[in-house]
């Protein structure tokens, strides 16, 4: 009788006990993708296609969450700082991963140290555009212009350090041209200023300036990268067209906070490579100007490394650095 109830007492004991948590299958909940820029934008749009075909193959809600400021790297910032349990993702671009480190005085996240690359999933060109009061037909005879100029054409950007101004710093730079910069709080209102005529050039996002392009309200002379842009085919690169030195573009990727797990980090891989894969995307993305691209998680990290020591070269070059 004795050792009946030792039995009973023992067990009960043993179920009241805490249990070891058993793991679930990630995801269990809904995941956040913060975008560091406004609605509307690039970042945003990329950010929401990715989260609608990671919803549908995952089996929970993949939510965008905007967080804009300072480059992108308020919200690059709120991931480094977050739980590294996959429930709060980045999608990451080139400012806030790669030119910040070089033109802020200081980052409250260590861009190399503080994130875990998960997947490239797009690029986007910069194209070189001009007002069509300049009376230049290609990139070549910009150079004349601007070397012939009594005073220096200026060129606009969305603000000091990011990449409209520091491709038209190494356009300078690599053509032996001087230009001057004008900065804006913003790309909408430096595209406000070249439409009117009041500045004379810009390198850009070739979404931000393809329906100006079209209409020809801007001439767009060449493409700032090693390819050519699928939404203008024919449009040269600088380099073919004589002015070699300058290729800049802007890259697209999801990162979560460093200490993410191997295995959510490499289930969300294989899930975006489908993705940027997948018809309905794909249109989505060149809709807007944008080259679907995957790279994994090892390539991404290469890629962060080159972007990082080729935009902290020329900001030693230039003086560069952001607003």
């Amino acid at each position: 009788m004795r050792t009946f109830i030792a039995a009973g007492v023992a067990a009960l004991v043993l179920a009241l006990a805490p249990q070891p948590a058993i793991a679930q299958p990630y995801p269990f909940k809904p995941v956040k993708i913060i975008a560091g820029f406004p609605p509307g934008g690039a970042a945003d749009l990329l950010a929401r296609v990715t989260a609608d075909k990671l919803s549908a193959a995952m089996g929970q809600p993949f939510v965008v969450e905007n967080r804009p400021g300072a480059g992108g790297t308020i919200g690059a910032d709120a991931v480094a700082k977050s739980a590294p349990d996959g429930y709060t993702l980045l999608l990451g671009v080139t400012a806030s991963q790669t030119i910040a480190p070089a033109v802020y005085k200081s980052l409250p996240y260590d861009s190399a140290r503080d994130f875990r690359p998960i997947a490239l999933i797009a690029t986007i060109p910069v194209a070189l555009v001009v007002h069509p009061s300049i009376a230049a037909s290609n990139a070549r005879e910009l150079v004349a212009i601007a070397k012939a100029s009594a005073s220096p054409l200026q060129f606009a950007s969305s603000g000091s350090g990011a990449i409209p101004h520091l491709a038209g710093e190494l356009f300078q730079l690599s053509q032996g041209v001087k230009l001057q910069h004008v900065p804006y709080k913003g790309a909408p209102l430096a595209m406000s200023d070249l439409l009117a005529g009041r500045v004379q050039l810009m390198f850009d996002n070739l979404p931000t300036v393809l329906a100006h392009i079209r209409s020809g309200k801007l001439r767009a002379l060449a493409i700032a990268g090693p390819k050519h842009a699928r939404a203008l085919p024919d449009l040269q690169t600088l380099a073919e067209a004589g002015v070699p030195g300058v290729e800049v573009g802007s890259w697209f990727g999801v990162l979560a906070a460093a200490a993410t797990p191997d295995a959510i980090v490499n289930a969300l891989s294989r899930e975006i490579a489908k993705a940027v894969q997948a018809d309905d995307a794909k249109a989505r993305m060149e809709a807007m100007g944008a080259e679907p691209a995957y790279l994994p998680p090892e390539e991404l990290a290469k890629l962060i490394r080159t972007e990082t020591e080729k935009w902290a070269g020329l900001v030693r070059a230039t003086g560069a650095r952001a607003d």
